[in-house]
């Protein structure tokens, strides 16, 4: 590819809102190592960018990066979370530790929580539909890959929770008054949720629970809680290690 029309830059700048993102079904991935990660991987890559073939200035038009990447790829988004498609009936619960974010809505923590899934195992992340669109750049930067990876799914984290506690899995959750998590019975055939950054999980998905885990502090003063993606990261090994 020689060079980029300006409808061409246009669609790809627009792809920085999700409207957009939504509308042409495509989100933007940057940088050798991401563009390698969906080549790789199940998603449908339409069109790649790279510096040499476009030029340096077209590049820095395009990148979303505060130093433009020298590779930049247009991908597709599945279809099963483009149509908002939902969680629904015993088969959608898949075996395992799986995780429910309910209302997630920081890019960066989004991110970081799924590169921390990857790393865990974690058969499948359930998202609340008020969660940051897991598509943006600063999301799809922070998971350094895992995005393409990670079974992501769109549902009603009530809902999920019956489904799993219908077939005698527990739902887990993580309250600031829950039982210690280093003291829990733990099984890893489960749903952990973790909640909103500022008010945790709701009270309609709360409702759900099997039992609230909490990670307590040894701080002597001072620490308030944790990030959100730092409490799923203790969370998730503690699972593990039982």
């Amino acid at each position: 590819m020689d060079s980029l029309t300006n409808a061409q830059i246009r669609l790809i700048r627009s792809l920085k809102d999700k409207k957009f993102r939504d509308e042409h079904g495509l989100f933007v991935v940057e940088g050798e190592k991401l563009v390698r990660e969906a080549m790789a991987s199940a998603y449908e890559v339409e069109a790649i960018y790279r510096q040499e073939e476009v030029g340096e200035q077209a590049m820095s038009r395009i990148s979303f990066c505060s130093t433009p990447s020298p590779v930049l790829a247009l991908v597709r988004i599945p279809s099963w979370l483009r149509t908002g498609q939902c969680a629904t009936g015993h088969r959608d619960c898949p075996e395992g530790l799986c995780l429910a974010l309910d209302s997630v809505r920081d890019p960066g923590n989004m991110g970081t929580i799924l590169r921390v899934a990857d790393w865990f195992g974690v058969s499948a992340v359930f998202m609340s539909a008020d969660c940051t669109d897991i598509y943006s750049p600063k999301v799809v930067q922070a998971t350094m890959g895992s995005i393409f990876r990670v079974k992501t799914i769109e549902a009603d984290i009530p809902s999920l929770c019956r489904q799993f506690r219908s077939v005698g899995r527990p739902v887990y959750g993580t309250l600031l008054d829950g039982e210690s998590i280093y003291t829990s019975r733990l099984s890893c055939s489960s749903l952990v949720v973790m909640g909103n950054e500022s008010n945790g999980i709701s009270e309609a998905v709360r409702r759900e629970l099997s039992a609230g885990l909490r990670i307590p502090s040894f701080a002597q003063s001072g620490a308030e809680s944790l990030n959100v993606a730092v409490a799923t990261a203790v969370t998730l090994s503690e699972f593990r290690r039982r």
